[in-house]
């Protein structure tokens, strides 16, 4: 199941398809005794996804076919075992994807020429994606960080890694002189040449960055590239060779504080619009400026979801299941403004009690 979301595949993910191009989506749960009825929802979605292709007319039985086997297919690659919050699947003729989500997602099923991404484009911004950087003097481990977890990640040619002939550990462990390590030449190169795969890595998919190590490697990572010295430093040795959960562990802390730092700034620029008059509070009225591109900053409470139908000039409270509602609307915004080029921010649940759950600083 594919986790990360990357322009180019937001891109790939939205070119034209040969109709139809088939979105199925619903919702998953992490836990017992919620993820039982997994299974039972996801297959009925599947079937009646398989039924709109049998009672759609412009469907040609073969492509009818091949769509069908490409369904089967991405259910057999669902592992419900790691569910999170949510699952959509994507099949066209000759292609599927299976994508598991950190976030809940209506369930659905659209028959279009283009695949339904705006609930990924929503979880991948509430995911607050982040890098971890971890530095030795002979492994730089990269890690990609989400919600709830790190998982490592393979680009750029990380993990970086080298042999040190030349190192003496049983010299360097009798006379205490371990920070040496860092003042050799080969290390100066090793991790100049970490940085150099770094700095690619952030000019295709910028997000923050975390860096941990031995204060002595963070020193020399510092000294000899530039990526680290815009990092949050994490003095904590032995996570190059790591594992996903002791990482984890390691920067929990550092990026929990971190996101209540930017959830304060999130609050003083609202604030600050409310005096400009250039705010907008509650769904209806930043639907509004996002249809208009006037959002610059959309701040959305982590967990906040309504449903609601449009009346031709307003967004009105609805029912799950009515006629026309539309369970998504907070992922449509998000996916609206960023399009737009809005800067959007994930926020605790309470922060915006005062704005209904989502709030926008205008452009104008």
């Amino acid at each position: 199941m594919e986790h990360a979301l990357s322009p180019a595949t937001l891109a790939e993910l939205r070119r034209p398809r040969p109709y139809p191009a088939v979105s199925v989506l619903t919702p998953t749960h992490r836990r017992e005794p919620e993820n039982a009825q997994d299974p039972v929802r996801l297959r009925n979605v599947v079937a009646e996804a398989k039924k709109q292709l049998e009672s759609d007319p412009s469907v040609t039985r073969e492509r009818r076919t091949d769509v069908v086997d490409q369904l089967d297919r991405a259910l057999a690659e669902v592992d419900l075992a790691h569910s999170e919050d949510g699952l959509v699947i994507f099949a066209a003729p000759g292609e599927h994807q299976v994508w598991s989500l950190a976030r809940t997602v209506p369930e659905r099923v659209v028959l279009s020429d283009t695949f339904l991404t705006r609930n990924l484009v929503s979880a991948h911004a509430a995911e607050q994606p982040f890098w971890v950087l971890s530095v030795s003097a002979d492994r730089v481990t990269l890690w990609n960080g989400g919600v709830d977890r790190v998982v490592e990640a393979r680009a750029c040619g990380f993990p970086l890694s080298r042999n040190r002939v030349n190192f003496d550990a049983e010299r360097q462990e009798r006379i205490g002189d371990f920070p040496s390590t860092y003042r050799d030449e080969d290390t100066r190169h090793f991790l100049r040449e970490a940085d150099t795969a770094m700095a690619a890595v952030l000019r295709e998919h910028p997000r923050p960055l975390y860096v941990t190590g031995e204060q002595a490697a963070l020193s020399l990572l510092d000294e000899v590239g530039g990526v680290a010295r815009a990092a949050v430093h994490i003095p904590h040795g032995g996570l190059a060779s790591g594992t996903p959960e002791a990482v984890w562990q390691a920067v929990r802390p550092v990026v929990d504080a971190e996101a209540g730092r930017a959830a304060d700034r999130v609050a003083r620029e609202l604030d600050a619009a409310r005096g400009r008059k250039e705010f907008a509070a509650g769904v209806d009225e930043v639907w509004q400026s996002a249809r208009e591109g006037r959002v610059r900053l959309l701040a959305v409470e982590e967990n906040y979801r309504v449903t609601v139908r449009d009346d031709g000039d307003h967004l009105i409270p609805a029912e799950s299941g009515d006629l026309d509602a539309r369970e998504d609307v907070v992922d449509e915004i998000v996916e609206q403004c960023l399009e737009t080029g809005a800067d959007v921010r994930f926020v605790p649940d309470g922060t915006l009690d005062d704005a209904r759950g989502i709030a926008g600083v205008l452009r104008y």
